[in-house]
């Protein structure tokens, strides 16, 4: 299988799930064959309205520490764990982001496995609690986690807080800065072994 064929597939799956009620996959993007794999929790309105993951303001502050680990975007692979946009009615009747339930989160892990197993990462990065929750234990959290390395499967695991959650907590961004120099530090040096080996 490539990645097309589980575009496709999932498409397919959507559309035959959501019958009548238009729900846009937003499938992920980058190399599909990239050391890194970033994880998401679902799109949010832009990254519906665009059909790619992270462009609204998370994914500006996801671009912005990327850059400032000297990471580039278009080396990675970035998806969600829910692939459509969960939505709900506010209080004043317009239509905002809601946070994916465990059913829509075990509906979409199956294909979350097989993105992984098809790009293959060296590590992937889980952001927030949802994709790492959705990966590993449920009862573990991204604030016992965050910015340490361990394992999943036969690669490496490193959870870090949502882009979005600097945003609405402007206290977690050093937080952010530190774990993503650690991350960046292995990304570097991942790199250097890479070259050597060739």
């Amino acid at each position: 299988m490539n990645m097309e064929k589980l575009r496709g597939e999932m498409t397919a799956f959507i559309d035959g799930l959501y019958e009548g009620e238009k729900k846009v996959l937003v499938f992920g993007e980058g190399s599909a064959h990239a050391p890194v794999m970033l994880v998401g929790e679902a799109p949010g309105e832009q990254e519906s309205l665009q059909g790619r993951p992270f462009v609204g303001k998370a994914g500006k502050n996801l671009d912005e520490f990327l850059a400032v680990a000297g990471m580039d975007r278009e080396a990675l692979y970035v998806t969600n764990t829910v692939k459509f946009r969960p939505t709900k009615r506010s209080a004043a009747g317009r239509v905002v982001n809601r946070p994916p339930t465990q059913e829509e989160v075990k509906l979409f892990l199956p294909w979350l496995l097989k993105e992984i197993e098809l790009v293959n990462p060296a590590c992937v990065v889980t952001l927030g609690n949802v994709p790492l929750k959705a990966l590993t234990d449920r009862r573990q959290i991204i604030g016992d986690l965050h910015g340490r390395f361990s394992t999943l499967g036969s690669r490496l695991l490193f959870p870090m807080y949502h882009p979005a959650s600097v945003i609405y907590n402007p206290s977690l961004k050093e937080v952010y800065r530190q774990d993503l120099s650690v991350f960046a530090q292995w990304y570097e040096n991942y790199e250097k072994s890479r070259i050597k080996d060739v």
